[in-house]
Order: C-alpha cells, then sequence, then structure tokens
C-alpha cells in the first residue's frame, strides 16, 4: 500500500445498482441550514479525480448532495443485521448515513463514498440522524493517525459544518453539528451477509457472496483447502486473510477500535466507523475505549478474539451456502494469518527486516516486556527504539540479526513521539469549540503525515490481489 495515493481520473462505476433493490433503500440528505467546509483531504480527492471540484461544487456535493456525473441517482441507505456486544439486533441498518457514491481508483479499486451524520434514514430508531462536529474531528483525526500507522483504514474525505444544534449525553450540550463523508473500500459488513442469513434470503446471499468476490477480489485459499473452488468458501478465506492482517495492525498500533459489533466489520477487512476509539497511554491489554464497555468485551488486547468470533458468524451465515467444512477450515487459519501479519507489521513500524517466527516472536514479546516496565506507550516505544536504537537488556538481545529496513528519516531524531492520546485530541477540540480556532487540527494532520511519511510505505493489507495471501 503505497503511503501517498495514486493521482487518478473521475471514474464512477455504481456496481452495486445491480444488488440495490434488496441491499439497500434510496434516501435523502437533510437539509441543514448551513454549509461551511471544515476539512477536504487533498491527499484523496486527486486519488478518485475530485481534487478540480472548487469549494462551491465541493459543498454542492458533500454538503447538499448533489449526485456526482453518471453515479449513484439517489443515495443508498444499507440494510444490514449484526451483534451488538455478542446480542443479535436485526433492527438495525445505516440510521444516520448512506451510500453517495462508488468510484475507481488508480490501482482499480472499488471505493465508496459514504455519509455519517446526513439526516434519518428507515434505520434511525428514535435518532436525529446527525452527526457532532467533535465526532468529526475525531475521526478525522483518528483515520489520519492510522493510515500513518500502516492500518487498512477508511480515509476522512470530507467534513462540512451544517449549522444546527445537537444535545447529547456524552458531551456538553447544546454542541455544533456536521455531515462527514468517509472514502472506503466497501460499505458490506459481516451484518449484511447476518440479515440475508436471517431473512432466509438464499438467493441474494448468493449474489452478494459474488458481488464480493467480482469487486473485491482476493488470492485463492491454499491448493489443500476443502471446497476450495465454492464461492462462499473462496470469500470466508479471503475474509479471514483481511480480518487477521485488521487484528495485527490494531494491535501494532496500540489502538482500540472500542465498537467492533458484526456491523462495524467490513468484508474488505478495512476499519472504520470510529466512535469512542483510543490510543494505549501504555501497553495495556485490559484498556477499554468505549465508557459502556463495563465487561472489557472490545479492550485492546481481546480485539483478535473479537474479530476471530465475528468471522465466525460470517461463517455461520454462509453454511446455508455451502457445508460446515470448508467455512471451519478457513476460519482455523486466522491464528497463523494473524501471527504472520503482527510480526510483518511490528517489524515494519520499529523499522527492522523480519527473521522468522521464533525470532520476531521472541522481539514482539521483549517489546512488550518493554513496554510494560517502563510504562511506555506504543508511540514512544516504537519512536524511542526506531531502527533498533536505545535497546538495551532483553530488548536489545532480541534485536540481534535484525537487519534494518530502508532508509533512516530525520524524524527519529525528534526527542519527543507524534502521539495522538486522549488529552491531545480534547486539546484539540477545546480550541475549536472555545475559539473556533482550526489550526491546531490542521498543525496535527500535518505532523500525523510527517509520521506517516517517515515510516514508509505500509506493508500491503492482506487477502487482495494482487497481494501475496498469508501462508
Amino acid at each position: 500500500m503505497s503511503t501517498e495515493p495514486q493521482p487518478a481520473p473521475y471514474r464512477p462505476d455504481p456496481a452495486i445498482s445491480a444488488i440495490s433493490e434488496w441491499i439497500g433503500d434510496g434516501v435523502d440528505a437533510a437539509p441543514f441550514p448551513d454549509h461551511a467546509l471544515r476539512f477536504r483531504n487533498t491527499r484523496w480527492d486527486k486519488a478518485v479525480g475530485l481534487d478540480s471540484l472548487g469549494e462551491e461544487e465541493w459543498i454542492a456535493h458533500f454538503g447538499q448532495f448533489a449526485p456526482l456525473p453518471d453515479n449513484l441517482p439517489r443515495p443508498l441507505a444499507l440494510r444490514y443485521h449484526g451483534h451488538q456486544f455478542r446480542v443479535y439486533n436485526p433492527q438495525i441498518g445505516d440510521g444516520r448515513g448512506f451510500l453517495f457514491a462508488q468510484l475507481r481508483a488508480a490501482d482499480g479499486r472499488l471505493l465508496d463514498l459514504g455519509t455519517k451524520g446526513s439526516g434519518t434514514t428507515p434505520y434511525s430508531r428514535q435518532g436525529d440522524g446527525r452527526l457532532t462536529l467533535k465526532g468529526a474531528v475525531r475521526e478525522i483525526l483518528a483515520t489520519e493517525m492510522l493510515e500513518a500507522l500502516g492500518v487498512y483504514t477508511s480515509k476522512t474525505f470530507s467534513v462540512v459544518e451544517t449549522g444546527e444544534s445537537l444535545w447529547r449525553g456524552d458531551e456538553p450540550s447544546p454542541t455544533r453539528s456536521a455531515v462527514l463523508t468517509r472514502l472506503s473500500h466497501s460499505h458490506i459488513r459481516i451484518g449484511t451477509f447476518q440479515r440475508l442469513a436471517a431473512l432466509e434470503e438464499k438467493a441474494h446471499l448468493a449474489a452478494l457472496v459474488d458481488y464480493c468476490l467480482a469487486h473485491y477480489p482476493g488470492p485463492p485459499p491454499p491448493a489443500d483447502a476443502p471446497g476450495r473452488d465454492e464461492p462462499a468458501a473462496v470469500l470466508m478465506h479471503q475474509a479471514v486473510e483481511r480480518m487477521a492482517d485488521l487484528a495485527a495492525s490494531y494491535m501494532v498500533a496500540g489502538f482500540v477500535h472500542g465498537v467492533l459489533n458484526t456491523d462495524n466489520c467490513n468484508i474488505t477487512g478495512e476499519s472504520f466507523d470510529y466512535g469512542p476509539w483510543r490510543f494505549l497511554p501504555r501497553w495495556d491489554p485490559t484498556f477499554t475505549a468505549a465508557y459502556f464497555d463495563e465487561n472489557g468485551l472490545y479492550a485492546f488486547g481481546r480485539q483478535p478474539e473479537a474479530i476471530r468470533w465475528n468471522l465466525a458468524q460470517l461463517a455461520i451465515s454462509l453454511r446455508q451456502l455451502v457445508e460446515a467444512e470448508p467455512l471451519i477450515a478457513a476460519l482455523d487459519r486466522f491464528g497463523p494469518c494473524y501471527t504472520q501479519a503482527m510480526m510483518r507489521r511490528f517489524c515494519w513500524r520499529l523499522g527492522i527486516a523480519p527473521r522468522g517466527v521464533e525470532a520476531d516472536g521472541a522481539l514482539i514479546e521483549a517489546a512488550e516486556v518493554t513496554m510494560r516496565e517502563q510504562q511506555l506507550s506504543p508511540f514512544a516505544f516504537f519512536h524511542r527504539h526506531r531502527s533498533g536504537r536505545n535497546a538495551a537488556g532483553r530488548l536489545a538481545e532480541a534485536l540481534v540479526g535484525h537487519a534494518l529496513a530502508g532508509e533512516d528519516h530525520p524524524h527519529w531524531d525528534q526527542p519527543e513521539a507524534e502521539s495522538l492520546l486522549i488529552e491531545e485530541v480534547e486539546a484539540i477540540w477545546a480550541a475549536i469549540a472555545e475559539h473556533d480556532d482550526w489550526q491546531p487540527l490542521h498543525a496535527k494532520v500535518a505532523a500525523i503525515r510527517q509520521l506517516g511519511a517517515a515510516l514508509g510505505d505500509a506493508p500491503a493489507p492482506s487477502g487482495h490481489l494482487p497481494i501475496t495471501p498469508c501462508a
């Protein structure tokens, strides 16, 4: 995955139109009283050929949601079910967002432009369908930092402040409102499959599998995998590879998503939907992000378990299309794929070349001990020890034999690590809320992007073509 997005012409491809009758509902955006452009992703607008839009045109498309040329004529609120904290809920779907457009990137990927805070839909469930401006600012910061740290994440494409006052129980109210547009690699969730399985729409379930295989291609299953020619089994293998890699990328980033429900897991393995997220202030597997996660279901150290559990729910849904054995065989690959992804991603962030399972496993274990003993955040640890610097004791021993990878960068000579802890996020928001000062946000985004440049090209996300699959 290239650190810098590659320019491309505007290539509309509303592929979801072929299945739109049973996967979503046509909706309209709310008529907002005001439109002030607060953030425009000038790295990614050129990647989908929209960099030539002037500010008025931008607001027309991403504040008022006038259709893009030759794209979806009307937004689509997608239908899905899901397990929310392991409780099945059939009463969900896109409740404050919709799929607005689909386009092709320079590498041929089908990308979605979807919204958050664009108004009510048939799935709003008594909600107002709005997003707070603070929530939008937090999502900008989360996606920028995760992208810099090599996580396969949605991109915050646009934020438009909309001039409404919102009341929320978890932040001082009234508070300002916004509509956010994401650039994502699919909005098809595990919960999308769960809904079709629950309704016993077997033909639609098979059609959704075909849609995903056609538009989100990945490598074939291993040669000895049972049922490897069955479409549902092929998709299951790809989903396992993708989501094992996602779990590893969260752990190496020191990131806690907070709400890893099945409706928040994308079939492409891309991270998205940032609510109560946090980055670790120190290495602590029990750290939780959501105040309502009373039992620590989605604690930092339990995220791989949570993602694997979600994949098991995908397998249960696909059981209507294929026998259990091929799906179980795919699910059994999660552990080895996760281990492999942890090692390649950990070594990448540390700036060294992998050496193999035993050596890299010992290195990761030594790093975790170092962070615990010295009360370090992953931000501080990886900055202090980039390219094996400043290592002592068990960590130094584990680094013996690991060659340096890539070129050094002056960023690592800075005395302090570039980080994104909750105190920094709150300070950035306070400047906006109290003084309408956006400079701290812009400065932080620039600093995060510099960190990404220093880290260099991230490991390519697993489970996609032409990327090599995990073993």
